[in-house]
């Protein structure tokens, strides 16, 4: 007879993670697969999905690749894909949630920054994620109660002692133009205490970049979940924080993420306090915007 999960030991529940994140790394790399024979092909076949916001046949496909492989080793687990896999004959509580190409827009212009993204949840835990970099040659991978790991290398979060000085990343609302006003308060209290701020248009890189320690922190508002997903565990299992606006564990409900070294996500929850930045005021701004989305 299986143990309930309630019952299993840590060991237990940290060697299904670890198999999940086995999982997780051979999906990736067949989707990745695919993307790397389309990249700076000419051959790209581009839909809109919204205002901004571009779906490929190499989206597509890399997202059959991945998910054949989640199925091919787990056929009762269920998906939560970006562009709409659904598995009908599901009976686990096991979800993946998979972005087959984090940065579509980069992709289209020939720009070496977007990635894989592929991460496997119980309900509310991350169990296991994966952020791969084909073009850089980086795998970036965790499970729960495992460790965090970038090419095979034990990675932890920058151990920057405050937010002054810090190095970050960032993303901009562009799904959600009524979160624009509020996120540029947010930007500009953040600008006057950070060494520098970055936006490279992967929000999966950038939070597999913060895990690593490269940047110090990062946030994003109206994330979907297949954007967090996997890099918020490789966060969390490399000594790191991620939240909401309100410094809550709810970014999975409203998309807006606040992430780094413990002292780097507490300024930010603080800059997000000081300037307003917080998820009800957030809401009543994107519900009155006739862009929102």
């Amino acid at each position: 007879m299986s143990l309930d999960v309630t019952d299993r030991t840590a060991a237990e529940r940290t060697a299904e993670a670890m198999a999940l994140a086995a999982t997780a790394v051979a999906a990736a790399k067949a989707g990745a697969e695919v993307l790397q024979r389309y990249f700076r092909s000419g051959r790209l076949e581009v839909g809109i999905k919204g205002t901004n916001d571009f779906v490929t046949q190499a989206d597509r496909e890399s997202e059959a690749a991945l998910v054949a492989e989640i199925l091919r080793r787990h056929p009762d687990h269920r998906i939560l894909a970006e562009e709409g896999t659904v598995h009908d004959s599901a009976t686990s509580d096991l979800e993946w949630v998979i972005d087959p190409l984090d940065g579509t827009t980069n992709f289209l212009q020939g720009l070496p920054v977007w990635a894989v993204s592929v991460a496997c949840r119980r309900g509310d835990e991350l169990l296991a994620g994966v952020v791969l970099d084909p073009c850089g040659g980086n795998l970036f991978r965790a499970a729960r109660g495992g460790g965090a790991f970038w090419n095979d290398r034990p990675m932890r979060v920058s151990e920057r002692p405050a937010l002054a000085g810090a190095f970050l990343a960032t993303g901009y609302p562009f799904r959600a133009h009524g979160a624009l006003d509020i996120y540029l308060e947010l930007f500009r209290d953040v600008f006057r205490h950070a060494r520098a701020i970055r936006r490279c248009g992967a929000a999966a890189l950038d939070l597999a970049y913060t895990a690593a320690g490269v940047y110090d922190g990062f946030f994003e508002f109206r994330l979907s979940p297949w954007d967090i997903a996997a890099g918020a565990l490789l966060v969390e299992e490399a000594g790191g924080t991620v939240s909401d606006l309100d410094g809550r564990p709810g970014y999975f409900a409203s998309g807006n993420v606040l992430a780094g070294c413990p002292a780097v996500h507490a300024g930010l929850v603080a800059c997000a306090r000081e300037c307003g930045a917080d998820e009800a005021a957030l809401d009543r701004l994107v519900a009155r915007s006739p862009g929102a989305g």
